[in-house]
């Protein structure tokens, strides 16, 4: 068995709402032999991982799947179990999973993940594992397991940041992880906000420098009358030594520049213990401090906004003797506990054995092999940080007055918007001024010891950080996705427009590029995840509106947790036979993803004359809007009946429709795109446009507006029936490319006035012969003279391929091969057509690369324009 390749989706896909990877696999002759025919298969894996006798299956009954291993599974299932087994081994709570046969030994594994590069490797571990059974060779599980853990300790979102994305997504707040480490986005465009575990984009950055300055915040702190320890920088040892005489032990050495806790010194009692933790200190750091050793408790006092949360009093770790164990094992069985781990990955830490610690229970003349009294119990360290093993106890209720207003100012003073000040007292209930002082002001304090105490009440922090990061603005922006075979480049561009003029700033992603303010800062077909994803982290955004392709909902799914709008425009006949979608109801299924992800109180946008839209009504769990031609259709008025919005053309004039409520938006006519009703499928796509902006509650003369101004051409909808006049004829660039698209596009042309109809046709090499054909036959109908042409990206296809089956489909309509012309070159048939015009022809190609030909068309109205000129000027 071997991997081919992975596919990991971020966000929601086809196989599951939740995070997945696609595994492709080749089972190498070993797709119909059963794992009960190979030898001790079922017995070593069971003994290796005992936990896949409580997993149920397909068959969900207790230890189903132990079942289906002795009557006879195959490999890939089996490689799917023990993935999430090996996954739930390291704590990672996902269930998930399915096997499926793209054909003979070539299968597919899709799983869930909560860490990408674990799950990753996670699979590579099952195969390996399932070659070690075929082949009879032993495998060490065992330091597989410890290297996946060391993945997973680097890539685990630790319990601070954990609380702070749970309390974003209960508000509905889309969360997105920026790289491999601790930065998240909470939000979309212009309200996004990023984290780093408790620092935010709302944290000054001259406030975290002050604070990762123990000297200066001290200065600025003195200067705000509040209670600091004595202290200041050290030079040598002889330096050290004075000012130690000078402060008066007992004395704490600390570095500038630490953080949690690492390498402070305190309790310092005597000239020798200062030298000795001075020489330590200088090993690794090189401003280091001296202060008056202040005791009394530990205590962190979170700020947020300028106002107290929550406070915790810190405990040194600690171990209680029981007569036999040495210091070292004592250690050891408290590390044991689930609730500890390494460094912030969960709520508690393992005690840390280093110098320090060996130093500070040399005082008191143990070391780690030493043997402690029974119920003695022996404090190891001074220091009472959470990321050296201590534990904390919650006090918020009986913080005093005066230590809140302490705490409140030092955060203004430093400029802090989360901060966490750690304060030496007696008791937090009474003033500290007296005999308390503040220790240090952290910027990015963790708040695991509020969310998970020892001891005491819990306290929401991350509710309080989420409601300072958002206070003034919105949680996100609104978010419009669209999909559909046709129309759907047309109806985002212009929801892109009547957003504009309702005064937002939109982010849009196209075929034709990605833009921001109606500026491309991209050329390109960009509808997949990336370009998605372009749009919503831009901080310029206010409303997100994204055309959303097949392809890219197969590749990568959904760029974006829920939308509150999804638009499916139709669904027609393309693409089959490409990425698993063999038919209609697979590619519906694949669009339907697009109405699942939208919120609960948002609206799904349907296509009421669409058979096939219609038929995955019941996959959408939102609001519906329904859009159609016919104000009786019997889906339109159903959903009218049930409270939904309906949306219709009636006498030539759009209206929108609720309950009682009956009103005119614009006269078809009116609606620019659609060339005064000729095109009526520009006016369903204006329907679908209008639904959208209704459900994100967008006034009428907005969206009348809207549509008024949007224009046909190649500004606003570039090549979508672009129509340009040369030579007294007409020529029409379009996008269009299966088979509903060509006729309602000669549906249209129809409609205007011509002598002679000609076409450019051409189709994507990846469509099948079935439906090149048939769009042969469609233009041997309806044209007068045909130029058959190629794409350059000929998608698997030989050059003439699908020339010769667009020619055969043109004859079968008896279309005489006198009048059809064969030039593959795109342009070279453009330019022939183009010199070949007569007064009063209409000209349409259904082009690949629109630029070359508007260059094109453009330098030929140019030239039309001089000689006219210059004619003019011969005649005066």
């Amino acid at each position: 068995m071997k991997i081919d390749d992975l596919r990991v989706f971020e966000g929601r896909n086809i196989y599951s709402h939740r995070k997945c990877i696609k595994m492709y696999v080749d089972l190498e002759g070993y797709s119909e032999t059963p794992t009960k025919d190979i030898k001790n298969f079922n017995k070593k894996l069971l003994e290796i991982i005992p936990e896949l006798n409580e997993h149920r299956c397909g068959i969900d009954e207790e230890h189903g799947f132990r079942k289906r291993l002795y009557e006879g599974t195959y490999i890939a299932h089996v490689c799917e179990h023990i993935i999430i087994a090996i996954q739930n081994m390291l704590g990672i709570d996902i269930a998930y999973g399915k096997s499926r046969e793209i054909k003979e030994d070539k299968y597919y594994i899709v799983y869930e993940y909560n860490y990408k590069n674990t799950a990753i490797k996670a699979g590579k571990v099952a195969v390996d594992l399932i070659n070690s059974f075929i082949n009879q060779k032993n495998y060490d599980f065992a330091k597989a397991m410890g290297l996946l853990n060391d993945i997973l300790i680097k890539e685990k979102i630790g319990p601070s940041t954990a609380c702070i994305i749970k309390e974003a997504q209960k508000m509905g707040i889309p969360v997105t992880r920026i790289g491999d480490n601790s930065v998240f986005k909470l939000g979309y465009g212009k309200y996004g906000k990023t984290i780093e575990a408790t620092i935010s984009s709302n944290t000054r950055a001259v406030a975290v420098d002050i604070a990762c300055d123990k000297l200066l915040t001290k200065e600025i702190l003195k200067n705000q009358c509040l209670p600091v320890a004595p202290g200041e920088l050290v030079k040598d040892i002889d330096d050290l030594c004075t000012k130690a005489d000078e402060i008066g032990y007992p004395v704490v050495l600390k570095p500038r520049r630490g953080n949690q806790g690492r390498g402070v010194f305190v309790n310092l009692k005597n000239k020798n213990e200062v030298i000795e933790a001075y020489k330590l200190l200088s090993n690794n750091f090189s401003d280091i401090m001296i202060e008056k050793n202040i005791s009394g408790k530990d205590y962190r006092i979170c700020v947020v906004d300028g106002k107290v949360e929550a406070v915790s009093e810190r405990i040194p770790p600690y171990v209680i003797g029981d007569g036999v164990s040495t210091i070292r094992q004592l250690i050891d069985n408290v590390n044991n506990d689930i609730m500890r781990g390494y460094g912030h990955e969960k709520p508690l830490t393992k005690i840390k054995i280093d110098k320090e610690l060996e130093a500070y229970i040399g005082k008191e003349n143990y070391n780690l092999n030493s043997v402690i009294k029974k119920n003695q119990k022996l404090i190891l360290r001074e220091n009472a940080n959470l990321s050296t093993g201590g534990k904390a106890a919650d006090c918020t209720d009986i913080i005093c007055n005066e230590n809140i207003d302490i705490c409140e100012r030092t955060a203004k003073a430093i400029g802090l918007d989360i901060c966490g000040v750690d304060l030496c007292c007696e008791d937090i209930s009474k003033p500290a001024f007296e005999k308390g002082a503040i220790l240090e002001v952290n910027a990015a304090p963790g708040i695991r010891m509020h969310h998970y105490p020892s001891k005491g009440k819990i306290r929401n922090v991350a509710k309080a950080i989420i409601d300072e990061l958002f206070k003034n603005s919105h949680k996100t922006i609104p978010v419009v996705s669209i999909t559909g075979t046709n129309g759907k480049t047309t109806t985002t561009r212009l929801v892109a427009h009547i957003l504009n003029k309702a005064g937002y700033k939109v982010g849009m992603t196209t075929t034709g590029g990605i833009y921001i303010d109606n500026k491309c800062i991209y050329t390109g077909d960009t509808t997949g995840y990336y370009s998605a994803k372009a749009v919503l982290n831009n901080s310029e955004v206010e409303a997100a509106v994204l055309e959303t392709a097949r392809g890219g909902i197969i590749k990568k799914g959904l760029a974006y947790d829920m939308a509150d709008v999804g638009v499916i425009t139709n669904i027609t006949e393309d693409h089959l036979g490409i990425d698993g979608i063999e038919n209609m109801k697979d590619l519906a299924y694949v669009k339907s993803l697009v109405g699942e992800a939208v919120k609960n109180d948002g609206y799904v946008v349907l296509n009421a004359d669409d058979s096939v839209s219609m038929s995955i009504i019941d996959r959408m769990k939102s609001n519906i809007i329904m859009f159609s031609k016919d104000k009786y259709n019997t889906m339109l008025r159903r959903n009218i009946e049930n409270g939904g919005f309906g949306i219709y053309v009636d006498d030539d004039v759009m209206y929108v429709e609720k309950g009682n409520n009956v009103l005119p938006v614009i006269r078809t006519s009116d609606i620019k795109v659609s060339i005064g009703g000729k095109l009526m499928y520009n006016v369903e796509n204006a329907m679908a446009a209008c639904a959208a902006a209704i459900g994100l509650n967008i006034n009428y003369i907005d969206i009348s507006e809207g549509l008024k101004g949007f224009y046909g051409n190649s500004f606003f909808n570039p090549g979508r029936f672009n129509v340009y006049e040369v030579n007294n004829a007409k020529v029409i660039l379009d996008y269009g490319h299966n088979i509903a698209s060509y006729k309602s596009v000669i549906k249209g042309i129809e409609k205007m006035d011509y002598k002679r109809l000609v076409g450019i046709i051409g189709v994507p090499g990846d469509r099948t012969d079935s439906s090149i054909e048939e769009i042969g036959k469609i233009a041997g109908r309806n044209f007068d003279y045909i130029y058959i042409k190629e794409d350059k990206d000929r998608r698997g296809r030989k050059p003439g391929d699908v020339a010769n089956i667009l020619k055969k489909g043109v004859l079968d309509t008896d279309f005489s091969v006198k009048k059809i012309k064969i030039i593959l070159d795109e342009k070279q048939a453009f330019e022939d057509a183009i010199s070949n015009l007569k007064s009063g022809d209409i000209l349409i190609i259904f082009f690949e690369k629109l630029e070359p030909l508007q260059d094109l068309i453009n330098k030929k109205i140019s030239d039309e324009k001089i000689r006219k000129l210059e004619n003019s000027e011969a005649i005066i």
